[in-house]
């Protein structure tokens, strides 16, 4: 039997939260012809979408998970 951990069910749920976040609805959502602070809020909306889905990898990733028996 492999070692199983808890680390992958949670990364393909941020893998598929990805693929829903950059995925056409959504991205039509924030493709307006608005600024926020002088910034396209598409523009913001992809590079926070993509900051947080590192910063979820990252936390995932270092997150200590005990063996179950």
């Amino acid at each position: 039997m492999s070692q199983y951990t808890g680390r992958t069910p949670r990364l393909i749920a941020v893998l598929l939260l990805g693929v829903a976040l950059f995925n056409f609805p959504l991205l039509a959502v924030f493709n307006v012809k608005a600024v926020l602070w002088g910034i396209p809020v598409l523009y913001l909306y992809l590079f926070g979408a993509w900051a947080a889905l590192i910063g979820l990898v990252y936390w995932v990733a270092q997150r200590r998970t005990t063996p179950r028996d």
